[in-house]
């Protein structure tokens, strides 16, 4: 028991038709299920949004989904609304096997502050409780899947790579926003970081 799957933001909001959606997000689904029999512990992420959050462009008058602004903890994108609590678009693709998960993790939930990592909100300092949680279960070493690459999976993969887990990131089984070289500049952090692409 010390290998856990940990399957980011598979949300309707980021597959094909959603608010926020990653190109063939959804195409990923049937290979994370095949997945996750090979792991004794999965765990899934939940971007969880209350309406009016402070990353949402409309929260910002007169600025356009996916520009920049200055935020106390730093730079933060301004997204287009999306999974917002108890929202469609919020619940998990209807295709993906969610009973099978030990934990599920909602994160972005405080309206001031973005949250793409699975261990740490935006601030960098402001955990989640997951890491707390795999320690206890004795879990050393993590696969990462989901949405998307250059965002949230990769924010995941660093900060756990960082707090000493053995991260392997299945490059298969995750889709990128790609934002102005924003995957390329994700996967050499990577790298940097000591994380297994596969």
């Amino acid at each position: 028991m010390t290998r856990a799957l940990i399957i980011i933001d598979v949300q309707n909001d980021f597959c094909p038709g959603g608010a926020l959606a990653v190109a063939g997000g959804d195409a990923i689904v049937p290979g994370i299920n095949a997945l996750m029999a090979e792991f004794p512990a999965v765990i899934l992420t939940q971007d969880w949004h209350p309406a009016g959050h402070s990353s949402f462009a409309s929260s910002h008058p007169g600025k356009a989904p996916f520009a920049m602004t200055e935020m106390p903890y730093g730079p933060q994108v301004l997204w287009p609304d999306h999974c917002v609590q108890g929202s469609a678009g919020a619940a998990f693709h209807p295709g993906l096997n969610s009973d099978r998960a030990d934990l599920i993790i909602r994160k972005g939930y405080n309206p001031a502050i973005d949250s793409y990592s699975a261990f740490f909100e935006n601030d960098h300092s402001t955990a989640t409780g997951l890491e707390g949680y795999l320690r206890s279960r004795g879990i050393t070493d993590l696969t990462m899947v989901g949405l998307a690459t250059d965002f949230c999976v990769n924010f995941s993969a660093v900060d756990a790579a960082g707090l000493g887990f053995a991260v392997t990131l299945r490059a298969d089984l995750c889709r990128a926003i790609d934002m102005d070289g924003s995957l390329a500049a994700a996967m050499s952090g990577l790298a940097e970081a000591g994380v297994r692409v596969a």
